[in-house]
């Protein structure tokens, strides 16, 4: 039976930044604080608590004065910042550089719109890390929607909307929403309006009332395809996640509708070698979060069972 591990999975750039970054201070001092999970992965995070690394939340902040403190690629929201100085902590910004753009950018909309008149829209996952992050940038004005539903009911379109997307969230499902607004300010303003509309009126009309940002990480983006094509060259393929990742599910989802065959698992231990009978090839692939090395141990346990 031939395994083949996906070279296209495992940690994203900003996560293997953080981790490193995590490791040297580590390396310098022997203990470090992070704020929330460095990674969504928890074996990754044992390993790293092995070497020093103490999870804190945002409540157990006040209480690390004077201490290192990690922000994790995620990033975080003004607040935090504000919080840390007040308490004298050292941060340790491991903010993904992708992110951090994007936070710079809703906050430069948001300040330069003085009377908040735009409706600042961010297509992701409500309560995830880093949307927290980008509507903080709003002073939690912005409004999070996951999906037409969210749009339809949440959104006036009578109003003008400004719309961003969480770094992880599908290009396909960030262009659906794209779509649904336009269509819906349209609709909106032919209903008020007696006079038919032209191309160029529509496109006069959707110019003042809508712009949207493709601020969709391309190396996560890719992963799309480029699993959806690893997952059909094999019979079963092992997706290796942890239970927290966001990017996890979608990527999932993605291989088992190429190929029924996929099963997800969080570490070798839960591998049911049944799944396996009869396969010819076996594909292991994995989060932006799932470390290689564990998608290693998973294709040993195969091997050697």
């Amino acid at each position: 039976m031939h395994i083949e591990i996906d070279k296209d999975s495992g940690f994203c750039f900003g996560v293997t930044t953080a981790i490193h970054k995590a490791e040297e201070q580590l390396a310098n001092s022997g203990t470090l604080f992070c704020l929330g999970d460095i990674v969504h992965n928890g074996r990754e995070c044992e390993r790293l608590r092995r070497l020093g690394l103490q999870t804190v939340d945002h409540q157990d902040l006040t209480r690390q004065q004077g201490s290192k403190v990690m922000l994790r690629a995620h990033g975080e929201p003004p607040q935090t910042y504000l919080t840390a100085e007040e308490n004298h902590i050292q941060l340790i910004d491991a903010t993904c550089p992708v992110v951090l753009h994007l936070q710079k950018r809703i906050k430069a909309e948001y300040d330069a719109d003085t009377r908040h008149e735009r409706q600042i829209v961010i297509y992701g996952k409500n309560g995830h890390a880093e949307v927290v992050g980008l509507v903080g940038q709003t002073n939690g004005t912005a409004i999070v929607i996951e999906s037409i539903d969210d749009a339809r009911t949440r959104l006036d379109f009578t109003r003008p909307i400004s719309l961003y997307s969480q770094t992880t969230m599908p290009l396909e499902g960030f262009h659906t929403i794209i779509r649904f607004i336009q269509q819906s300010i349209l609709e909106k303003n032919k209903s008020s309006e007696s006079s038919e509309y032209s191309e160029n009126s529509e496109y006069s009309e959707l110019e003042g009332a809508f712009s949207y940002h493709d601020t969709i990480c391309r190396q996560v983006a890719n992963r799309i395809p480029n699993i959806r094509a690893f997952a059909q060259r094999h019979d079963v393929v092992l997706f290796v996640c942890g239970k927290k990742s966001s990017n996890g599910k979608i990527l999932y989802n993605e291989c088992l509708q190429v190929n029924p065959r996929t099963y997800m698992v969080e570490e070798p231990s839960e591998i049911d070698f049944t799944w396996f009978s009869d396969a010819q090839s076996v594909g292991i692939c994995g989060a932006t979060s799932t470390p290689t090395w564990l998608m290693e141990q998973c294709r040993d346990a195969i091997t050697n069972r």
